[in-house]
């Protein structure tokens, strides 16, 4: 079996990734491609896989290259894990809007930040869904990238290619709410379904009792997460339902916890990106790049993890790939078009359950979510859909537009100051924006 990453300097996913594959009896040989643009990095993620390999005597093979047609080439499964960027891009997704007085902590999937990641990212996995249709046209795309949502809707109606977009942020709020309730993660059982980083837990049950009355109560006795998750504490106390990710991740995606000062005084707990400090996800990531520059010739020296059969993260991916190689089914959230699957959304990316096996992803029909979920995500859908034509176009008209309608920087700035935010961001993100060089020319694209 081949499988690619496509951004393999991406440390922390390209490893465990690969250890979650091997993990797996029948993927013991798989020949991985790692490809990226930077090629110090690339050799220097290589290395560590090959030395991680090299000690627990696999027959597993790390091939590496700065060629992405050449990564592609013949394989059964894509991951992509880029950040088109960089570093340097990211910063200004948080830098600019603060100036404005539009705070984000994370800043990768709505708001200003999210807008431009998607318009940077959004002709990149186009650019590779056309290297795939000419070079492993049956290949599944696994998709890691954020904006998740937007990212994946241009794949799904413009990529061409078999495709799932993947997170794990069911699971990690599903782990708070068995936190909550004081029961094991394993006997919780729900359902979850929604859009990326907003999908709700609309059905939450313990040997089959209804726990979904219980939760307020159950977050309220409870100090810590008192403490850590007061956004989603609150909307689950006034919409009625717990929503996945971090109380700073929700906090973005909403207008009403990050536009005064007072409110983030309020709403964002101790010095951590996981509780919505300012800019935390960015310093959390310049952190982690300056460590690994310093230590990773240590790593090659040092204990690597061993890479155990049957030991392997959350993530859905390995489960995935086993399950259509063997035909062992798997259960798990996944981003996927809907097409009747919310009745209650529009056409749109959404993150609903589903099953895998030989046949492929299976997403399971959710029916109507509660009214008042379906709103606030209806808010967020107007933002993505807009933000995805931006993209295939180069409107720049469209992106103010879009921006004017997120729900925190609606709620922050007027349109005179979103305008101006805008056209500073198009500015300073020149350089990976090339669509809107060309304006009125769509990037093309093939129907999936």
């Amino acid at each position: 079996m081949k499988v690619a990453f496509i951004g393999a300097g991406s440390l922390g996913f390209t490893r465990r990734l690969m250890m979650d594959i091997l993990a797996v009896p029948e993927f013991r040989d798989t020949e991985f491609r790692f490809m990226d643009i930077d090629a110090d990095r690339l050799h220097k993620v290589g290395a560590i896989c090959r030395s991680m390999i090299h000690r627990d005597r696999l027959p597993a093979r790390v091939v590496t290259t700065t060629n992405r047609r050449r990564a592609l080439e013949g394989c059964d499964y894509v991951f992509c894990v880029v950040r088109v960027g960089g570093l340097e891009a990211f910063a200004k997704d948080i830098e600019i809007p603060l100036k404005y007085g539009v705070d984000q902590c994370v800043g990768d999937t709505l708001c200003v930040g999210g807008v431009f990641y998607a318009l940077r990212s959004i002709p990149v996995l186009l650019d590779i869904c056309a290297d795939m249709r000419a070079v492993c046209p049956q290949a599944l795309l696994i998709n890691h990238t954020n904006p998740m949502a937007m990212n994946s809707w241009a794949v799904l109606r413009h990529g061409g290619v078999r495709y799932v977009g993947l997170c794990h942020g069911v699971e990690g709020g599903a782990h708070r709410i068995a936190r909550a309730l004081k029961i094991p993660p394993a006997e919780l059982e729900f359902v979850c379904a929604g859009i990326n980083h907003q999908t709700w837990y609309i059905k939450v049950m313990h040997k089959g009792r209804d726990m979904r009355p219980r939760l307020l109560e159950a977050f309220l006795a409870d100090p810590k997460l008192r403490e850590e998750e007061p956004v989603r504490i609150e909307m689950l106390r006034r919409f009625g339902y717990f929503s996945t990710e971090s109380n700073g991740h929700l906090s973005e995606y909403l207008p009403w916890f990050r536009k005064r000062k007072r409110e983030l005084q309020r709403w964002i707990g101790p010095r951590s990106w996981i509780n919505g400090e300012t800019g935390g996800y960015l310093r959390v990531c310049r952190e982690g790049a300056d460590y690994f520059e310093k230590n990773w010739q240590q790593f090659l020296k040092g204990t690597l993890p061993t890479i155990a059969l049957g030991t392997r993260s959350g993530e859905h991916g390995s489960y995935i790939i086993e399950a259509i190689e063997t035909g062992r089914p798997y259960r798990g959230y996944f981003n996927v078009w809907n097409d009747g699957i919310i009745t209650n959304l529009p056409p749109c990316v959404v993150e609903v359950p589903g099953y895998v096996d030989r046949h492929g992803i299976q997403p399971l029909h959710v029916g109507a979510l509660p009214p008042q979920c379906a709103a606030v995500l209806k808010n967020s859908i107007n933002v993505q859909e807009l933000t995805v034509e931006a993209a295939l176009t180069g409107n720049r008209d469209l992106v103010k537009q879009a921006v004017a309608l997120d729900p925190l920087c609606g709620a922050v700035l007027n349109l005179e100051e979103i305008w101006a935010m805008c056209d500073e961001m198009f500015e300073a993100l020149a350089p990976w924006l090339p669509q809107f060089r060309r304006r009125g020319r769509r990037l093309p694209a093939v129907v999936g």
